[in-house]
C-alpha cells in the first residue's frame, strides 16, 4: 500500500484552465460513455404509473466549477461529499442550506467515482476508476490519507460501501471486490482481492460495464452488488465472494444502489429513475414498490439518503457542453 499525506488548498483560476478541463472530458468519454451502449433496454412498465407524487421538483445544488460529475457521499449531520469524476475533485456541501464548495483539490492523475464517508474516523473512501486505485482522505482538513493500488489488471474501481470491518470497491472489468480493512482510529490495513463467483462473476466483455454499485445489509454480514450488464443485483457472501441473484424485475441502466433496512434504492442513469425495492427477508426477492423520477435528474448515478430525502449526483453523461454540474435531491418516500 503507497500512502501519502498532503494539505490542501483551493486551486488557483490557472488549475481550472481549458487544457486541463478538456482532459477530463475525453477521460469521461473514453471511460463512461460506452456504458451506454451496455444497457440500453428501456424501462419496464408498472411501478413508474404509481410514482407521482414523486415526480416533485427538489433542491438542484450546483457544484461549482466542476468539469463532471459521479458520486456522492452522505456525511455528518447535513454534510455531502460529490466528486468530480474526471479530475478527482471532492465538493463538500450541505443539504439544508442547498450550498457546496470544492473542498478537495486533488493531484493530476486521480479520478473520483464512487464515494463513502466514515463519520467515525473522519475519512471519505474514494474509488478511482481507471486508475485501478482507492484514495483516502481526512474529512477534518482534505488531507490524502493514502492513496492506495487495489488492482494492477483491468481495472475501473467504480464503487464502494462500508462496514464494521472496512471498505469494499467493485470493478466494472473484472470479477472480483477489494476489501480495505479499517481498524480502530481509522488505522488502515493491507487491501485484499475478494474473487466472485456464481452469477455476479459473469463478466460481459468491453464496452460493456459489470459490477457497478454496492452497499451492505444484515450489519455487513452481506453485501449487495448491481451488475449493470445483466441489469440486476446480487447478494455477496464477503467472506467467500459466492453471490446469488436478488429476483427482481429488470433494471436497465442501474448503477448506484443504498440499502436503508429491507429497502433497497437502485439509480438507473439514463432513464432518469431510482427504483424503490422491498427486499424479502432471505434477501433472495425483491420488489419494486415504487420508481422515484424528477424534472431535475440528468443521468444520475449514485445516491445518499438524508432522513427522508435523497440527493443524487447528476453525471450528464453525453451531454454537449452542460451547463455545470449539481447535487439534486427528491422526496425518498
Amino acid at each position: 500500500m503507497r500512502t501519502t499525506t498532503r494539505t490542501t488548498s483551493h486551486p488557483s483560476a490557472s488549475r481550472r484552465g481549458t487544457v486541463r478541463a478538456a482532459a477530463a472530458v475525453l477521460a469521461i468519454g473514453a471511460l463512461l460513455l460506452p456504458a451506454a451502449g451496455a444497457v440500453a433496454a428501456p424501462p419496464s412498465p408498472g411501478p413508474s404509473s404509481q410514482s407521482a407524487s414523486h415526480r416533485q421538483q427538489g433542491l438542484s445544488i450546483p457544484l461549482p466549477g466542476a468539469s463532471s460529475a459521479e458520486g456522492i457521499a452522505a456525511g455528518r449531520g447535513s454534510t455531502f461529499y460529490a466528486g468530480d469524476l474526471g479530475l478527482g475533485d471532492i465538493f463538500r456541501g450541505d443539504i439544508r442550506r442547498g450550498t457546496a464548495e470544492l473542498f478537495i483539490d486533488a493531484p493530476e492523475g486521480r479520478a473520483a467515482v464512487g464515494l463513502k464517508a466514515d463519520v467515525r474516523n473522519d475519512l471519505l473512501f474514494v474509488a478511482g476508476g481507471g486508475t485501478g486505485h482507492a484514495y483516502v482522505y481526512d474529512t477534518r482538513t482534505g488531507a490524502t490519507v493514502a492513496d492506495i493500488e487495489l488492482t494492477t489488471g483491468s481495472a475501473f474501481i467504480n464503487d464502494v460501501t462500508l462496514t464494521k470491518d472496512g471498505a469494499y470497491f467493485t470493478n466494472s472489468r473484472s470479477a472480483e471486490l477489494y476489501f480495505l480493512p479499517v481498524g480502530k482510529k481509522g488505522t488502515l490495513g493491507e487491501p485484499r482481492t475478494l474473487q466472485l463467483s456464481g452469477p455476479a462473476a459473469e463478466v460481459a466483455p468491453a464496452p460493456a460495464f459489470n459490477l457497478n454499485g454496492i452497499t451492505s445489509v444484515d450489519r455487513g454480514r452481506t453485501l449487495i452488488v448491481a451488475h449493470s450488464a445483466n441489469q440486476a443485483i446480487y447478494t455477496v457472501d464477503p467472506e467467500t465472494g459466492a453471490s446469488a441473484v436478488i429476483t427482481t424485475a429488470p433494471l436497465p441502466n442501474v448503477d448506484g444502489i443504498l440499502a436503508k433496512g429491507d429497502t433497497v434504492y437502485a439509480v438507473q442513469n439514463r432513464i432518469n429513475q431510482v427504483s424503490r425495492i422491498d427486499l424479502a427477508k432471505d434477501l433472495s426477492a425483491g420488489e419494486v414498490e415504487d420508481v422515484i423520477t424528477s424534472p431535475l435528474f440528468d443521468v444520475p448515478t449514485t445516491v445518499a439518503l438524508f432522513g427522508s430525502t435523497l440527493a443524487l449526483a447528476n453525471a450528464k453523461f453525453g451531454a454537449v457542453d452542460p451547463d455545470g454540474y449539481e447535487v439534486v435531491t427528491v422526496d425518498a418516500r
